[in-house]
């Protein structure tokens, strides 16, 4: 069995976390909200000037935005910006609609596709990364299928559950983007404080597959590591093209195999049928 297919079946017995980044929004054609970080920003500083030296930063230009206009033009920019409804990708539904697995689905972007492409009142929930900023002293809230606010212990008998650590546009305009936003987060990330029970609980002995991401700066590669914690000791990573020498150290510490392949070709294969 060629590396796609070991994928495939470990998805859909449930054994593979997908985690997906922004660029797999590169799979939706004609997609209404930005797909990258580098895109996000653009978006924000043409809502706000902001300092040359910052203009293609986005946690430095959120966290002008924030200081300066306050948080809830910030929040508001944010909320304008990915409230379209995104149309789920092959991959979306793929992910949503395997039988048995996989019962965690990490969502690291703010968009609704993964959430579009489940059903409706379906036996599964949301958690979200929630801001120290607006919500001090709680990390994630939690929702049911319907968007209706949940309780933690809810979770337990959910069949999927999806994590979004950067929070996410429905329900409930949740959005990590800012430096302080991070920096709350960076604190206690690494004693696992703001990693949902659920998501460890889900998490152990478990193996990756990392699509759209990049692991570039710190900020994404810290929490890709704290995510994957006591998880199982390989994993692989899409990762067509030149990469950094950071991203070339993270995955060999991490234990992650690169397929180095577009994420088209990968998901065309992926999903075939058989």
């Amino acid at each position: 069995m060629n590396e796609i297919g070991l994928i495939r079946e470990g998805l859909e017995t449930g054994r593979f976390i997908p985690y997906l980044g922004p660029g797999v929004l590169d799979l939706v054609p004609n997609c209404p909200v930005p797909n990258s970080p580098n895109s996000l920003v653009e978006k924000l500083v043409s809502k706000v000037s902001v300092p040359h030296k910052v203009r293609k930063n986005l946690t430095a230009a959120a966290q002008f935005i924030e200081n300066f206009k306050h948080r809830k033009s910030l929040s508001g920019i944010m909320t304008e910006t990915f409230a379209p409804q995104v149309e789920p990708s092959p991959l979306h539904h793929y992910l949503a609609h395997l039988p048995c697995g996989p019962a965690l689905i990490v969502d690291v972007w703010y968009d609704n596709a993964m959430q579009g492409a489940m059903s409706p009142g379906g036996d599964w929930g949301q958690v979200h990364g929630v801001s120290q900023s607006e919500h001090f002293g709680t990390w994630v809230h939690y929702y049911q299928s319907l968007g209706d606010v949940a309780e933690a212990d809810q979770a337990v008998n959910w069949r999927k559950l999806i994590y979004k650590p950067l929070g996410s546009i429905s329900p409930g305009n949740n959005f990590l983007v800012s430096d302080t936003d991070f920096v709350e987060v960076m604190t206690e990330i690494d004693i696992q404080t703001p990693i949902p029970d659920a998501v460890k609980r889900i998490r152990t002995g478990k193996n990756f597959i990392f699509m759209g991401c990049r692991f570039r700066n710190q900020l994404e590669r810290t929490f890709a590591r704290q995510i994957m914690k006591r998880s199982a000791l390989r994993h692989w990573a899409v990762l067509p093209g030149e990469m950094t020498r950071n991203e070339e150290r993270f995955l060999k510490e991490q234990g992650i195999e690169r397929l180095d392949i577009s994420l088209g070709d990968f998901v065309r294969e992926l999903i075939v049928e058989t």
